[in-house]
């Protein structure tokens, strides 16, 4: 257990959507050391162009480009960034208008115009990248110019979720100069309107931010430079905090390294920030494979897991076991799949093989990406080969690769059963149903089911009063049991750790947990 005496390292119990209210300590104002605030996290961006990207390259993405909406101040509804304002027009929620701000350029100075607005949504949709952002502007029919600064969203279905999708770094606005209508931008370069610009970036290495001179919005940037630097592993991070070669660590910390943290934070002038987390877990299995193309066997193995047994022996209770695709604290969660499958069974997993007729172990393999989730993945796929092949029902092959191959390999198809994580795209139980359902979806996997995507998501996407949608994705989650085609594992917490002399984290993170850069600052005193 963490302890929790120490101000400095005290763990506020909070609402799921809110940022952790730090100390008095935390809250300091901003210095004149000009020196880069130097960031350390596990997840490295797989491109530099958003339309190319649905994954955590968006964590780039939120500090260098801009969106018409963001979440200004802690919000956990969209509120205007490169928009003065926007909304929708009528009661049918098909038409949704923003007024971009006035003198907008981007970092170039070319100007940033409502055709700069539609030319980067319908590049979006035009491209159509395999596991890009596409399916997020599923409802999008057509974008209307009016003169330079009205943008009007025409949508071909009501939804209520809309501005939500453009508060996403999915939709970062580009400038037509200098990203092709067709093809991924793929120089290494991003001309952007965001709070900074890149001044470098080495693939998987690193990104040198500085502040953008040209930037008009929300943020209100408290410091002049940031450098993110990426890791292989949490080990190897936490190490470099310790040894003051950055000075924030984020995404990826690994829960060994948490604990430790937590434990010696005093000695080693550390501080460490929890944030109450909405990141899941989960298992997909392909269809199309011989053994996971069939019912019984996803749902013998949905019997064996034991989620509890992962969280406290790999991930020594830092994650809570998960019993839906939606996350407790948002609207919708329910614990569906520990109703319909209870404690863990090995002879009920016989009794489900049995009566489809497969009386053998069931060869399966399973894939995990090396570098993407921190360093507790590995163990995890571990402990999952245990369970399985302890109740003699399996022979489990374990297999891995690094995202950027992982990803590919999925897309193909190539994985019988492969783990994933999800970090919203926004704070909304809507975010844990439709991107992984649809004959295109986030998973690279096609997953068709009419009931949720002709009905229950539509239906929902009618109502702008979201605590009003809890019965049609209580009935979609119950969808996915029924069909075992993904198995949730764990819900997440979020920990920032940083050096004493750094001030924000307890504000860094936005209502989808991405990290605002421009929140971080040095202490003028202690």
């Amino acid at each position: 257990m963490f302890n929790r005496n120490r101000c400095r390292r005290r763990l506020a119990a909070i609402a799921s959507l809110s940022l952790v209210a730090g100390c008095s300590a935390l809250s300091s104002g901003s210095s004149d050391d000009r020196r880069p605030i130097v960031v350390g996290t596990t997840s490295a961006p797989t491109t530099l162009d958003p339309a190319a990207s649905w994954d955590n390259s968006w964590e780039l993405f939120r500090n260098v480009y801009q969106t018409l909406l963001n979440y200004p101040n802690g919000a956990t509804e969209p509120g205007p960034d490169a928009a003065e304002q926007c909304r929708f027009t009528d009661a049918t929620t098909l038409a949704y208008r923003c007024a971009v701000r006035e003198g907008l350029t981007f970092s170039n100075g070319h100007k940033l115009d409502a055709r700069a607005v539609k030319y980067s949504f319908d590049r979006i949709k035009r491209m159509n990248v395999p596991g890009g952002p596409a399916g997020l502007l599923g409802s999008l029919d057509r974008v209307e110019v009016k003169g330079d600064r009205e943008v009007v969203f025409h949508l071909d279905k009501p939804d209520a979720t809309f501005p939500f999708v453009l508060a996403t770094p999915a939709m970062s606005i580009v400038d037509p100069a200098d990203y092709p209508a067709t093809q991924v931008r793929r120089d290494g370069k991003v001309t952007g309107s965001g709070p900074y610009t890149l001044e470098s970036y080495r693939d998987g290495k690193e990104a040198r931010l500085s502040g953008n001179t040209r930037y008009k919005g929300y943020a209100h940037r408290r410091n002049d430079a940031v450098t993110i630097r990426y890791f292989k592993d949490s080990s190897a991070m936490v190490q470099a905090l310790r040894g003051r070669k950055i000075d924030v660590t984020y995404r990826g910390l690994g829960a060994s390294d948490v604990v430790a943290l937590q434990e010696h934070s005093s000695d080693e002038d550390i501080q460490l920030v929890e944030n109450s987390g909405i990141e899941i877990s989960y298992l997909v299995f392909n269809p199309k494979d011989p053994w996971t193309g069939k019912a019984a066997v996803r749902k013998a193995v949905a019997q064996v897991v034991d989620r509890a047994a992962i969280a406290h022996n790999v991930y020594r209770d830092t994650v809570d076991p998960l019993y839906s695709m939606i996350p407790a604290g948002l609207t919708g969660h329910t614990t569906a799949f520990f109703d319909d499958f209870g404690e863990p069974s090995t002879a009920k997993a016989r009794k489900i093989l049995s009566r489809a007729g497969i009386n053998r172990p069931v060869p399966l393999t399973l894939w995990y990406t090396t570098d993407r989730y921190g360093s507790e993945t590995a163990p995890e796929f571990k402990e999952l080969k245990r369970q399985l092949e302890d109740s003699g029902l399996f022979r489990v092959t374990l297999e891995s690769r690094p995202w950027k191959s992982y990803v590919v390999g999925y897309q193909k198809g190539e994985y019988p059963v492969f783990g994933r994580g999800w970090f919203p795209d926004f704070p909304d139980p809507d975010n844990y149903i439709a991107p992984f359902v649809g004959e295109q979806n986030a998973l690279g996997t096609p997953y068709p089911q009419p009931r949720i995507t002709g009905v229950l998501l539509p239906s929902s996407r009618r109502e702008s009063d979201r605590a009003k949608v809890v019965d049609a994705f209580e009935k979609a989650q119950q969808i996915l049991v029924d069909d075992t085609r993904l198995l949730p594992l764990w819900q997440g917490k979020q920990f920032v750790a940083a050096s004493e002399d750094i001030s924000g984290g307890e504000r860094a993170l936005d209502p989808s947990t991405i990290m605002m850069m421009w929140e971080l600052h040095r202490k003028t005193s202690w």
